[in-house]
């Protein structure tokens, strides 16, 4: 933390509403700090397709040692469908920042809002209340940028590690305790496809050897296929999920589709020491500018990241200050409020307005 005691945060808006979204995140965040006795000093910082598009670099150098100094990093979305690298893949800083950082478990909350629709039946009785954990740094996206590709044939190759994936379940263990002791089940399953690959047998090979160091926590096991069949029929079965990064990347969709959305979705890529707090939507250039993006997932990412910060740091009031966050989302759509992507006619400025109101 700096010297006056103010918590330093990163901000990368990035492209597309990245800036529209991440503008009343900030705000709600003045706004909680003020009520919590918060300080926070907020440092701006180019990343994105734009920035490539000018320099020739996803972001510079200056962008990653000031996430290298600050205590969070705030990301909005990144890239655009447009802009590509010369091997035709997307700019994605956000990825990048997870190998620079070492931000091996990405936490993908799936918590249904009240007045929030869901497509699952029931689950306004029901309730949606999990969390996906996806590894963030190996998997298949261990080849991002290394795959051969040949006039015949392309190849990408997966890779598991030992020291990653223990890292990678104790976290995912840990925060089971947590929830069990603030009332969820507390219970892990372990995501993989064990039955066909050597390599997810020997990731749940080191699953279980983690649930022996925790059985207070009931660990489970299931293969993704019957996992993603069972989310769309009983999502309130599940409590924390882990699994590889490109299972991850899907499964995470999913769940976020049970809650309303991407919109509605936060996320945190956390490492040992850093972590990164961004919404999980994309960055939406044909509403850009019209003051239709929904802001609610980059307010409960940065809900998440006061959680982190209380946790990592011990701040003070950091962990009340994001529970009053979640709850005056809770207020505003219990109330009525309805999105855009809900058939609503709430955009933006709407959203923003109403949870500052309830804070």
């Amino acid at each position: 933390m700096s010297a006056n005691n103010a918590l330093h945060i990163a901000v990368l808006a990035g492209d597309g509403i990245g800036p529209e979204v991440m503008e009343p995140a900030l705000e709600v965040l003045g706004k909680v700090g003020e009520k919590s006795g918060l300080s926070f000093h907020f440092t701006e910082a180019p990343a994105g397709a734009d920035n490539y598009l000018a320099t020739g670099k996803s972001m510079p150098d200056s962008t990653v040692r000031l996430c290298e100094e600050a205590d969070a990093i705030l990301l909005g979305a990144c890239g655009l469908p447009s802009v590509r690298y010369p091997d035709n893949t997307e700019i994605a800083p956000q990825i990048e920042l997870r190998f620079i950082f070492d931000l091996y478990a990405g936490v993908r909350p799936a918590r249904l809002i009240p007045g929030v629709p869901s497509p699952i039946v029931g689950a306004d009785q029901r309730g949606i209340d999990l969390v996906v954990i996806r590894e963030s740094t190996e998997g298949l996206f261990a080849s991002m940028g290394k795959g051969v590709v040949t006039h015949e044939d392309a190849r990408e190759t997966m890779v598991i590690t030992r020291k990653t994936s223990e890292r990678l379940f104790e976290f995912s263990f840990r925060l089971a305790e947590r929830r069990r002791a603030r009332g969820r089940p507390g219970a892990l399953t372990c995501v993989d496809k064990a039955n066909v690959f050597k390599a997810f047998a020997f990731f749940r090979g080191i699953f279980d050897e983690a649930a022996k160091r925790h059985p207070d926590v009931k660990a489970e096991r299931l293969y993704v296929d019957a996992c993603s069949a069972m989310l769309v029929k009983r999502p309130w079965d599940f409590d924390v999920m882990v699994m590889e990064n490109m299972f991850g990347d899907i499964v995470s969709d999913i769940t976020a589709s049970l809650i309303g959305g991407l919109g509605m979705a936060p996320s945190a890529d956390i490492g040992d020491k850093y972590a990164v707090f961004q919404p999980c939507h994309g960055t939406a250039p044909d509403i850009m500018g019209q003051g239709k993006a929904n802001p609610t997932g980059m307010i409960l990412s940065a809900a998440m990241m006061l959680d982190w910060l209380a946790d990592k740091h011990g701040v003070e009031n950091a962990a009340e200050a994001g529970e009053q966050i979640e709850r005056a989302v809770d207020q505003v759509y219990a109330s009525g409020i309805k999105p855009m992507e809900f058939g609503g006619s709430n955009g933006t400025a709407d959203i923003a307005k109403a949870v500052l109101a309830a804070l």
